[in-house]
């Protein structure tokens, strides 16, 4: 029974993402196909169970070159309690200041898009990605719960919830306590916005990549090898071609040049010389 209730509400809020968010969907679409026809990048990041959407993006069968998952070990738990445990995760995710630290290792510049997955879109971490990417001149797409945004407080400084800082917002019409079912107890169990991110993850991709095709501009696109025909190293070529769009642009400049000069031309940033032995 339980388990029929919990498909019957994922199906509804399935059913009301199309219904309610399909335009905004396909006006992200757009965005992306744009982006990665004119060369620039799609990032996408989450944190916590958030990643799950990002993950499952790219690499991954049917998805093609020009997205770039923006990862932090420290953003993703791989345990429950200790090392890399979620109460950790947690920590950091709403620590303010993070977020900046961690965007200096990649180069954003204007033309790419980051899309946020944040369900409750309060945390500091999905917060100043989209700061920092609206100050680099990225567009922003968020996917989170707007009902949520009715019955609580941005927990960030700046006042803002995620949503308020995305060029297109899209709701994933899930509950603000995510989980689904009501077992007769204050706690529901079977939490609901895993799948409602995925699915708009996956629209996203289907959506910008049938423009992309109409256009003659799909990129590079893995498929399953249990496709008749395939290449053996179609795949292969998927990553070369994935390597080349990651090192194809400078690294990020996070010193000013002139600082960067004047800390070789002392010799800081070369190895002390060994004096040899007579």
């Amino acid at each position: 029974m339980s388990a029929e209730k919990y498909l019957d509400r994922i199906q509804k809020i399935i059913g009301k993402i199309q219904k309610t968010q399909l335009q905004k969907i396909r006006k992200a679409g757009k965005i992306i196909a744009e982006a990665i026809a004119s060369g620039h990048r799609v990032y996408l990041f989450g944190s916590g169970h958030s990643v799950i959407p990002v993950m499952d993006v790219f690499p991954r069968y049917g998805s093609f070159v020009g997205f770039y998952p923006l990862y932090d070990p420290r953003l993703m738990w791989h345990n429950v309690i200790g090392p890399g445990g979620a109460r950790e995760l947690l920590w950091i995710e709403r620590k303010e200041g993070y977020a900046g630290i961690f965007l200096q290792s990649y180069s954003l510049l204007p033309g790419d898009v980051v899309v946020i997955f944040s369900h409750g879109g309060r945390n500091a971490a999905p917060v100043e990605v989209a700061l920092e990417a609206r100050s680099r001149g990225l567009k922003v797409i968020t996917v989170s719960s707007h009902q949520n945004l009715k019955i609580s407080r941005p927990s960030h400084s700046s006042g803002r919830f995620l949503a308020d800082l995305a060029d297109v917002a899209i709701d994933n019409c899930t509950p603000p306590e995510d989980a689904l079912v009501d077992v007769g107890k204050p706690e529901k169990i079977a939490a609901g916005s895993t799948v409602a991110a995925v699915s708009v993850a996956m629209a996203l991709v289907a959506e910008a990549g049938t423009i992309l095709a109409r256009e003659g501009k799909l990129p590079p696109t893995f498929v399953s090898p249990n496709v008749p025909g395939v290449a053996p190293d179609h795949n292969d070529r998927v990553y070369q071609a994935f390597t080349d769009f990651f090192y194809g642009r400078p690294a990020p400049k996070n010193i000013p040049e002139e600082g960067a000069s004047a800390f070789f031309e002392a010799g800081a940033g070369k190895s002390p010389k060994k004096k040899m032995k007579k």
